[in-house]
């Protein structure tokens, strides 16, 4: 059996919380989910002829860009010393199986601060549109057709994989 050929055809975010008001259904151009990446270190022993990049080190700081066009007071109001505490950003996307033309639900939260907004060049006759950056992320969840794909938190030291609890086995030993 061939791999289903799944393509992403529509995007929505709720910055802050899940409130009807905090929708960006109709202002998002784009949407970056948070790259993976583990730590690693590069090990070159003096008797070895090359050099390895060593994993399993822990997990890069996660980050969530998006695009909106136009103003958005309300995301502009998340960013801010003031505003320090955590919040969530929800990201649904309708993923499309090409093969049974069955819409999937991908569903990402991400609890964060908003570290950054840039603002495009003022230009008569164009909308404008705003980036923003999430960082200081300390807990992710990633969801497809209502199965569990990746659950990541900080403060738990927990990373999941399919349902399959990946550090369990250290946390055990540290007593965590």
């Amino acid at each position: 059996m061939a791999a289903a050929l799944r393509v992403i055809e529509a995007a929505n975010l709720f910055a802050g919380d899940d409130g009807p008001d905090n929708s960006k259904h109709l202002t998002l151009q784009s949407v970056k989910l948070p790259d993976w990446r583990e730590k690693t270190q590069e090990h070159h022993p003096g008797g070895s002829i090359g050099a390895i990049n060593l994993g399993g080190f822990g997990i890069e700081a996660p980050e969530l860009t998006f695009k909106l066009i136009g103003s958005d007071p309300q995301t502009r109001l998340l960013f801010g010393l003031g505003t320090r505490q955590l919040r969530p950003y929800t990201v649904y996307a309708v993923v499309r199986d090409k093969e049974t033309s069955r819409a999937i639900e991908r569903k990402v939260v991400v609890r964060g601060r908003m570290v950054e907004i840039s603002a495009a060049e003022l230009q008569r006759g164009s909308p404008g549109a705003q980036d923003h950056k999430v960082a200081e992320i300390t807990h992710y969840e990633e969801y497809e057709d209502k199965q569990e794909i990746y659950l990541w938190d900080f403060y738990s030291a927990t990373w999941r994989v399919r349902g399959v609890d990946q550090t369990a086995s250290e946390r055990a030993i540290l007593r965590i």
